[in-house]
C-alpha cells in the first residue's frame, strides 16, 4: 500500500470519493459525520493536497467551489484496499 494511503483519514476520503465527485465542503462534512466530530480545516485540506500530489485525487473548480474526484490510480487503490479487507474478514 502506498504511504499516502496508510493514513486512515486519507483512505476514508478516497472511499467517499469513489464513484462520485464532491465539493470540498461536502466531502469534509461527510467525513466529519463518519468520525462523529469536527475536523480541523487545515488537517482536511492538507490531506487533500497530499492525495492530489500523490496522484490519487484530482482537484477542479465549479464556480467558487473546489471539487475533488478520484483518479484512475485512486480508484484502483480503493478497490485494492476493499479486496484486502474482504480477504481478511472472510
Amino acid at each position: 500500500m502506498s504511504k499516502w494511503l496508510q493514513s486512515g483519514m486519507r483512505r476514508d476520503l478516497c472511499v467517499l470519493l469513489y464513484g462520485e465527485r464532491r465539493r470540498g465542503q461536502q466531502l469534509k462534512a461527510d467525513v466529519e459525520a463518519h468520525y462523529d466530530g469536527r475536523l480541523d480545516p487545515d488537517r482536511f485540506y492538507g490531506a487533500m493536497q497530499k492525495l492530489v500530489r500523490a496522484g490519487y485525487v484530482e482537484k477542479g473548480r465549479e464556480g467558487l467551489h473546489d471539487v475533488y474526484a478520484l483518479t484512475d490510480a485512486g480508484e484502483r487503490a480503493v478497490e485494492d484496499h476493499a479486496a484486502w479487507i474482504r480477504d481478511e474478514v472472510a
